[in-house]
């Protein structure tokens, strides 16, 4: 495992191809005025898969950009790009997908940083393993793990260089301080979920998406009572699992955790810039960074 750096937060953060002209504007910004952004964060990661990938879980890809310069921007930063292929309904037919081969063979063979796919199916794990040796592995979310105890063996398994629980375990202090120092340092917390707390149907919602990546026609509805209001920052902020910026410094830096995982996918880049702005911006700069990206007359921010 690489070394982490102490007292670090590594964001991992959506949109690896559905928001590569937001990061085409931001990441400029971020590396050339450092001044801007917290001295105590960096970038991890970024996350994303383009429309139609078989392969594909969480959310529906949508974004449409061409692999390999999306592929260049993370090299010019020397940012590490995960594929988020994190179907839990793969069989051994889908395999030989044709797309979502070249995009592993195409970040397998990137320079510099170390690309990685976040994965579901111990079929493509296996399968992966074996076709692209130079990838890493992170355990999506989509697993929703609960069980504390689920999740420590997962932690515990060599294939993995991340694991995602569930949201509902973000706050288990009691039992995350029992991890290892290296099993903490595989840990990484969603942090910014607005599904409801107790909500039994996450698993269902995360399959359904699967079934439609297969393309299969069906469709999950939300019985959560808001579910018709869509996502909201300030909901998410009330969400008993949200992780808060003064949470990370003040509790889990301190206990030893260091990978942050931010989701949106599925959400506009005006959304995503407000989760950059929170989590990484020191609040004086804020508008200065707004104003930069808003201003950019080749954004479509909505």
């Amino acid at each position: 495992m690489e070394r982490l750096k102490q007292a670090t937060a590594y964001y991992h953060l959506p949109g690896l191809f559905e928001f590569y002209e937001f990061y085409r504007v931001f990441l400029p910004l971020f590396y050339e005025h450092r001044e801007y952004f917290y001295d105590w964060c960096e970038i991890g990661s970024i996350y994303g898969a383009p429309a139609d990938c078989l392969w594909g879980g969480g959310r529906a890809g949508f974004g449409d950009y061409d692999a390999k310069e999306v592929l260049s921007l993370m090299e010019k930063y020397n940012i590490s790009a995960r594929l988020t292929f994190s179907n839990s309904l793969l069989k051994e037919e889908h395999l030989s997908d044709k797309k979502c081969n070249e995009l592993c063979a195409l970040f397998a063979a990137g320079e510099g940083v170390q690309n990685g796919v976040i994965i579901y199916s111990d079929l493509l794990l296996s399968y992966l393993k074996e076709k692209y040796p130079g990838m890493y592995f992170v355990s999506s979310t989509t697993k929703v793990l609960t069980d504390f105890e689920q999740f420590r063996e997962e932690v515990k398994r060599a294939e993995f260089r991340y694991v995602v629980p569930d949201f509902r375990l973000n706050k288990a202090f009691d039992k995350l301080e029992t991890l290892s120092e290296e099993e903490k340092a595989k840990t990484e917390f969603l942090c910014n979920e607005c599904c409801r707390f107790g909500c039994r149907d996450r698993k269902d919602c995360y399959e359904a998406v699967s079934r439609k990546n297969l393309g299969e026609n069906v469709e999950h509805h939300c019985n959560a009572p808001d579910a018709g209001e869509g996502y909201r920052f300030s909901k998410a902020m009330t969400n008993p699992g949200f992780i808060g910026i003064e949470d990370i410094r003040e509790k889990y830096l301190p206990m030893g955790f260091y990978n942050f995982k931010i989701e949106g996918r599925g959400l506009g880049s005006a959304l995503i810039l407000e989760f950059l702005l929170y989590y990484m911006t020191k609040p004086e700069y804020q508008l200065r960074v707004r104003e930069e990206i808003y201003l950019d007359n080749t954004l479509d921010l909505f």
